[in-house]
């Protein structure tokens, strides 16, 4: 006959291996989506990452969610068909590639030939492939690893040429030359989601130049600026029309007497020493005015004070920094840029694409842009043009892979006109389900509202190229944009191979693809790339080659129903999906979507190596298992919040949530061995059960309820913590109050195996082994979805024996509400003893008083929230429980309890100032009736000085002392004092209750069966020695003893003296052999 398997303590580790084993031996995962077919879908997304780095333990978070909505979603019914995917192209590769071959410029790059290049791009790009495949199996996260996509293969790159086709048709792509973002380091054009995941707090100087006025003597304009490397390009000052301004004398220690202008509401923010104004005027007075630039290196190229170095007036200039008087540098910023243009103003570039100064600027010369900085102060000082040189923390953009200053700089670049559609793009966000919430709404629909035009090209070499190709004919406009593969062998013909596997359209072969043009020029690709991006912002559409192949596939899983991402990703693939969608299919791409936050370190700080505090996920999962990693992740914080990350916080769910369901596990599976459990019989109506039972059956069905609404709702969190407070309520009450029934013998069967704590009725005890059955398997599928290899363990483990309704719990579904079995009421008067128990042992546990002691008497009070009656129905369990002889009741609080109230100075003092103290008075004036009013609607109005004061939840302090003789406990509604005296034949009971515990114990440790009957001597001081012979029977029949017989010196296969308070006691236990014990 069949047993269930009672295995030692589990070694999680081992045990996913083995479960590993299983799902690829039984093929599982294949199966989950096969046996689904024809059932309606569930499409989830895999974002795909860059595998040419190792995977950290974040990873682990993101693919725990992943794989967590997944899971449930099958267990629903659903047909969940998801791909893995990588993410090939872009800089990281390329940054990597270039470390290894020591290339440091373009120029470098193009000498060691692009072919050469891509072809190492592409064998690096899948280097630590292998060490994520095995992090993406070990932790137990389903995917098709077998048929991912990859953005480099020629298939993916069609369909994303075709993406761009239909933007183009629609007149949404164009050329144009713009102030941009661009990252001297990589040497391209950033997008504006990609400025946004690179900003860092950026320490930079803070400078006050002078600007001489034309034909006034020691007269300056004084401007401010953060990048004193743009001043070299300076092509005028703009102030506001409508802002005051001030000239000001003053004699300045180096310049001796100078006048200054700057705008009057700045002045004390600037000026250090005394001064005296002048003349008060207009901006608007000061609009054409004439200065000398900081440097004359473009006044051969501009006219002073007619095309360039002239006050202008300008919208953009503020009063909230700097002197009202801004520096305009046009070739270096979008504003400027702006102005610039309306005014007519040049643009002067002396940096090139490298970032560094050229010819056209000898101070600077070959110098790094931001390495510019000092140099110009420093000249500028020698100068006398600088007026005052601080430092100023603000956020800078860096280049999000390179972590190299940005610039805005002139650049022709190809882009999206996405503001065409912004309008489009915020109301489908807004049927999107963020979770959580305010990411939608705020940070990604702020974006949204924000929104600028796609940056799109790229002036790199490992990338999808832009399918533009332009003619060569001088003056010519003419452009084509190619859509498919078909349509460049239209163009080209012999150029490409015959066989379309052959075909590579990375660089530089399709850069070598031309045609003649209608115009008479040859049409040639631009030299750029798309930003990647746009590459992982496809896959929906990519991942099946659509619209070439797969139609049915791809319109059966667009949009998706579910992704996930890391908060990181809000304006980087959460938004390139968005845009695509909305471009090219006026939709959202996906329904629902999860974002988590920044796993942190136990302290609470960020990870990195240059701190020394990552965590190796691999070293993790191997030391306690993906399960408990999965599990802690999800449930010691909703993972849109930053989480934590504690190795003790480990050990802790694994000793608490996984430790104590391996306990009920191994205790039912022992006595289920013993009695022969196996579920054979038909299932007992829940209302024939004993109460308990119905308990515990309704609290199942009342999780389930909730872990399913909480999945529903994409909140791991709540669904985890759901199951482990159900776990704790089947262990720590239901299966501790229900252990009698286990131990005792059947009353039809007085000889049978179990036997301890006298017999029991038969249909009692398979209530007992069905209901904990019934529990361990629903549980087995509640969690599995969060804890997919223990739910496997423990569902296989059940099911082997008595049957189940699939080979795994990921093949079988998820638990369904039976609501006839739910009883609320029920859970409610449980709820109150349960909630009245734990008050009264917290008590004992103040007075140091071991449960196993009697005490006479516990006072509850009845009121709101704990009616008398609804107490009574459960005054046995409460009083078994907390081991108190009787219950009386009263009605107020302060007939047990004596309350005051006094204010929370903290909050009030700031709130209420000079009425504190009149407050105050009147707060500890309050009656208990005032006080109970305040306690249960935590609201509480008083009259203070002729004003009305409304008081919260939060603003009063309540304090409590119990009446002199008892102890008292308030913990929310329930309010319970414990009478403490101790009479004789209490102390004698609690004896005998010491030494059944200490019989136990030896029984234990000499390794008995827990059927085995054994015999007992024992010898102790006078008052203990008596208890132990008046409760004799009990105690017999509590330990399975045969015999207890006193002694002077006691013997046995296990001997032991024992301190029990002042009382001694020696105890030696025997095992009595089966023919004995028959005899006996």
């Amino acid at each position: 006959m069949a047993q269930f398997d009672t295995p030692d303590q589990l070694s999680l580790p081992d045990l996913e291996e083995d479960v590993l084993d299983w799902w690829q031996d039984q093929n599982i995962f294949e199966r989950s989506i096969e046996e689904r077919d024809g059932q309606p879908t569930f499409t989830f997304y895999e974002g795909p990452p860059t595998a040419n780095g190792t995977p950290g333990i974040h990873h682990v978070l993101a693919r725990a969610i992943k794989d967590i909505f997944c899971r449930y979603k099958t267990m629903q019914g659903y047909q969940v068909d998801r791909k893995a995917g990588w993410d090939t192209h872009g800089l990281p590769v390329e940054i990597e590639v270039e470390e290894e071959l020591d290339l440091e410029t373009r120029a470098e790059v193009e000498a060691y030939g692009i072919e050469k290049y891509n072809a190492a791009c592409r064998e690096s790009v899948l280097e630590y492939k292998d060490l994520w495949d095995d992090l993406t199996q070990r932790m137990g996260y389903w995917v098709d690893l077998d048929d991912p996509y990859v953005t480099f293969e020629t298939d993916y790159i069609e369909t994303v040429w075709w993406l761009l086709k239909q933007i183009e048709e629609e007149d949404l792509l164009y050329k144009g030359h713009k102030i941009q973002w661009y990252s001297p380091g990589s040497h391209t054009v950033l997008s504006s989601h990609e400025v946004s995941l690179g900003y860092e707090e950026t320490q930079d100087p803070s400078v006050y130049i002078r600007f001489p006025v034309a034909g006034e003597e020691n007269t300056y304009f004084l401007a401010w600026t953060t990048t004193p490397w743009t001043l070299i390009s300076n092509t005028a000052l703009a102030v506001g029309p409508e802002l005051t301004y001030v000239k000001i004398h003053h004699d300045d220690p180096h310049q001796g007497a100078e006048t200054l202008i700057l705008a009057e509401a700045l002045l004390d923010d600037v000026i250090g020493e005394d001064y005296t104004v002048e003349e008060t005027v207009s901006g608007e007075e000061l609009v054409g005015q004439r200065y000398e630039p900081p440097y004359d290196y473009f006044t051969d190229r501009a006219e002073p004070g007619e095309d360039a170095w002239y006050v202008l007036g300008a919208d953009v200039v503020s009063t909230e920094e700097g002197t009202g008087v801004v520096h305009m540098a046009p070739a270096f910023g979008e504003e400027d840029h702006a102005v610039a243009q309306d005014e007519g103003l040049p643009l002067f570039n002396p940096i090139d694409k490298d970032g560094e100064f050229t010819d056209a600027a000898p101070l600077v010369a070959g110098t790094w842009f931001k390495n510019a900085d000092k140099t110009i102060t420093d000249d500028l000082k020698a100068r006398g043009r600088l007026y005052k040189h601080e430092t100023y923390l603000h956020n800078y953009p860096h280049d999000w892979r390179k972590g190299t200053p940005l610039m805005s700089y002139p650049v022709e670049s190809w882009f999206i006109e996405t503001t065409k559609l912004k309008d489009r793009m915020v109301e489908l966000n807004d049927t999107i389900n963020w979770q959580p919430e305010a990411i939608g709404e705020g940070r990604f629909g702020e974006w949204l509202e924000n929104n600028v035009d796609w940056a799109l090209s790229r002036r790199r070499y490992w990338g999808t190229p832009l399918p533009v190709w332009e003619s060569d004919k001088e003056g010519s406009d003419y452009y084509e944009v190619i859509g498919s593969v078909e349509e460049l062998r239209e163009k080209c013909g012999d150029q490409l191979p015959d066989d379309d596997e052959e075909i590579d359209l990375h660089r530089p072969f399709v850069d070598e693809l031309t045609w003649e043009g209608p115009d008479g020029g040859t049409m040639r690709r631009v030299p750029d790339l798309i930003d990647v991006w746009f590459d992982s912002g496809a896959m929906p559409y990519a991942q099946w080659h659509y619209p070439f192949e797969n139609e049915e596939d791809f319109e059966a899983n667009f949009p998706a129903d579910f992704i996930a991402e890391g908060v990181d990703q809000t304006r980087g693939w959460f938004y390139s999906l968005h845009a695509i969608a909305t471009l090219v299919f006026d939709d959202v791409a996906y329904e629902n979507v999860v974002v988590n936050g920044l796993v942190l370190d136990e302290e609470g700080n960020k990870m990195s190596k240059s701190k020394g505090n990552t965590v190796e996920p691999f070293r993790v999962i191997d030391d306690y298992g993906a399960d408990v990693a999965r599990w802690f992740m999800m449930s010691n914080a909703p993972p849109w919040e930053s989480i934590r990350f504690s190795e003790r916080g480990l050990r802790d769910l694994r000793r608490t949530f996984f430790g104590t369901l391996e306990n009920v596990y191994r205790f039912f599976s022992t006595y289920a061995n013993i009695d022969g459990f196996r579920y054979q019989t038909d299932r007992m109506p829940v209302e024939e059960r004993p109460e308990l039972d119905q308990w515990i059956i309704s609290r199942l069905h009342t999780t389930t309820q909730t872990v399913e609404a909480a999945l529903e709702d994409y909140d791991p969190t709540t669904a985890a913590r759901a199951v482990e407070a159900f776990v704790e309520e089947l262990s720590n009450w239901h299966l501790r109050r229900s252990r009698a029934r286990f131990w005792a013998s059947k009353k039809s069967d007085q000889n049978g195996n179990a036997g301890q704590g006298g017999t029991v009725a038969a249909e009692k005890k398979e209530a007992a082994y069905q209901t904990i059955y019934e529990c361990l398997e629903a549980t087995a599928r509640l969690m599995s979805p969060i804890a997919p290899f223990f739910g496997e363990w423990l569902y296989r483990t059940l099911t082997e024996v008595t049957g189940g309704e699939a080979d795994s719990v990921h093949l079988a579904s998820f638990p369904k509400v039976c609501e006839e079995e739910r009883n609320e009421a029920l859970e409610r008067r449980m709820g109150l003893a349960r909630s009245i128990a734990s008050s009264t042992l917290s008590l004992r546990n103040q007075a140091e008083i071991n449960v196993r002691q009697p005490l006479p008497r516990l006072l509850v009070v009845t009121g709101t929230g704990v009616p008398e009656d609804e107490v009574e129905t459960v005054k046995d369990v409460i009083l078994d429980e907390v081991n108190v002889k009787d219950i009386e009741y009263v009605e107020h609080s302060s007939e047990v309890v004596s309350r005051s109230a006094k204010p929370d100075f903290s909050r009030l003092g700031p709130r209420l100032g000079d009425l504190v103290k009149a407050v105050n008075q009147k707060v500890r004036q309050l009656d208990d009736e005032r006080i109970d009013e305040y306690v249960e609607t935590g609201a509480l109005t008083l009259t203070v000085d002729g004003e009305e004061v409304e008081l919260g939840p939060d603003d009063l302090i309540i304090q409590s002392e119990g009446i002199e003789g008892w102890l008292v406990e308030q913990e929310g509604d329930v309010t319970v004092a414990l009478d403490t005296d101790i009479t004789p034949a209490l102390r004698a009971e609690g004896l005998a209750r010491e030494g059944v515990k200490r019989i136990q114990d030896l029984r234990k440790a000499a390794d008995f069966e827990v059927t085995d009957r054994i015999a007992v001597a024992y010898d102790g001081s006078s008052q203990i020695a008596d208890a132990v012979a008046a409760y004799a029977d009990w105690i017999r029949n509590e330990t399975l003893a045969l015999e207890l017989q006193p002694s002077n010196e006691p013997t046995g296969e296990a001997v032991e003296t024992f301190e029990v308070g002042d009382e001694r006691l020696t105890i030696g236990v025997r095992r009595v052999e089966a023919d004995e014990a028959l005899n006996a």
